[in-house]
């Protein structure tokens, strides 16, 4: 009963920041929408947070506009007269138009009415980011600070020629600088460029990497970190392997008088004497101590170990550069980061376009989404920074040339200011419930591979 409490706890916190962020995404984008169609002197007759099929859970009238919210969360809509949308508002296209309708506009209005939902989101990644910045600073691991090396986690970076130890220097030539970058370059494919023992070698990646990385993960833990000793940060002192002898800050360098010199040789040394006991001798300040220590079930000893950022920055193992902005410096250096960030969402949306690259398996809905999310408590670092993300992602997608999102119908405006000519409304019409019918199908087919397809168990 208590972990079915502990799940659905964890669900409950997840699904909570999914919504509130989308919440501020979907108003953000609604209202640039709105405010342009209103600047043009465009009738909005309804605003609204959520889609409100049959009925909604709140509405008001204010004026000519009627303010709401849904009850389906698949996004929001902002209900312009005279203009063909999900509303579908047929009765309404058939009449003259008039002068207050987005249809009697012209075509440049138009325009920038259909692009300023877009904008209002890339705006508003690049004021959290400055303000994240401006408040907690950035932090910048160097490559080249990284004494021993990473520790890769998981078994198909050792099938791809992967050795732990090995330090990343490049990716297709291109150098990796800051360790917090290394995953996202890798995704990408292409040939790595490494140090093994001193040496430079090259490995190169299979053209499906994600792919197979979709299809083995099953969790949310590490591609790869940093190897490091193993060091005791804490040992209860209710433990079992405290009243054996460890304490705090001993170095384990040896089990049954075997030396271990990092974390994944002794985790590997460990399962060898699971269920029983093993020597393990420490460096403790300049002595060595041994004492023996039982081993648990599934290969551990029962202490923390050393491992964060902070702590190895700490002893040496790396260099944590932390850089610190001021109100205005943080305003250039979001614009920054928030174009680093969408360049890694489009090359790795292109990787989804190439069934090879086997990207299109990783392709979730609303759990991947809610998922992504801290699970332990409410972090508002986390939260802001993926609600950026998410606020530039739902800005390139709105931008696709599909009818029904805002890139279907910049791409229509924009063949009538080029050509002169103005597709007819039943066009239109036939257009809008072909866009609704791609987007709802790539909504079932996300949202299936969530929970039956390949992202099943993330």
């Amino acid at each position: 009963m208590t972990l079915l409490a502990i799940n659905w706890g964890v669900v409950g916190l997840q699904a909570a920041q999914l919504l509130l962020s989308l919440s501020i995404l979907v108003i953000v984008h609604e209202f640039g929408h709105y405010i342009t169609a209103k600047w043009f002197k465009c009738r909005v007759e309804k605003f609204y947070l959520f889609f409100d099929p049959w009925f909604s859970v709140f509405k008001k009238k204010i004026g000519e506009t009627e303010y709401g919210v849904g009850w389906l969360p698949l996004g929001g809509y902002v209900k312009i007269s005279g203009m063909i949308d999900e509303s579908m508002d047929k009765e309404q296209m058939n009449k003259p138009p008039q002068d207050w309708e987005f249809r009697s506009k012209p075509a440049w209005q138009r325009l920038i009415i259909m692009v300023a939902g877009v904008t209002m989101n890339v705006l508003l990644a690049f004021v959290i980011y400055a303000m994240m910045l401006f408040t907690w600073g950035e932090v910048k691991v160097p490559v080249s600070s990284m004494k021993y090396g990473l520790e890769f986690k998981d078994s198909l970076m050792f099938d791809i020629g992967f050795k732990n130890g090995d330090k990343i220097l490049a990716v297709n030539n291109d150098p990796v600088e800051d360790y917090m970058d290394i995953v996202a370059k890798l995704i990408l494919g292409g040939t790595v460029q490494i140090e093994r023992e001193g040496k430079p070698e090259t490995i190169t990646l299979p053209e499906d990497l994600i792919g197979q990385l979709v299809e083995k993960k099953r969790n949310r833990s590490p591609l790869l970190e940093p190897r490091i000793p193993v060091i005791a940060k804490e040992v209860p002192d209710t433990t079992a392997i405290y009243k054996a002898g460890l304490r705090n800050a001993d170095q384990i360098i040896a089990v049954n008088d075997k030396p271990v010199l990092f974390s994944d040789e002794f985790k590997t040394r460990l399962l060898q004497y699971k269920s029983g006991s093993a020597g393990i001798t420490v460096l403790r300040n300049a002595d060595t101590v041994r004492f023996n220590a039982h081993v648990t079930d599934d290969g551990r000893l029962g202490f923390y170990q050393l491992g964060s950022i902070r702590d190895l920055d700490s002893i040496g193992l790396l260099k944590m550069n932390e850089i610190e902005y001021g109100f205005f410096e943080s305003f250039p250096a979001g614009v920054k980061l928030a174009g680093k960030k969408l360049q890694s969402y489009v090359d790795q949306f292109r990787l989804i376009l190439s069934p090879k690259t086997g990207a299109y398996k990783g392709v979730g809905g609303f759990k991947t989404m809610g998922s992504i999310f801290s699970e332990k408590s409410w972090d508002w670092e986390v939260f802001w920074s993926i609600t950026a993300f998410f606020s530039l992602a739902l800005a390139f997608m709105n931008l696709l040339p599909i009818p029904a999102l805002d890139g279907g119908h910049v791409m229509f405006t924009l063949f009538e200011m080029i050509t002169g000519r103005k597709p007819s409304d039943k066009f239109l019409e036939y257009a809008q419930i072909a866009g609704m019918i791609i987007i709802l199908s790539l909504l079932l087919y996300a949202n299936f591979n969530d929970w039956f397809g390949y992202g099943k168990g993330r």
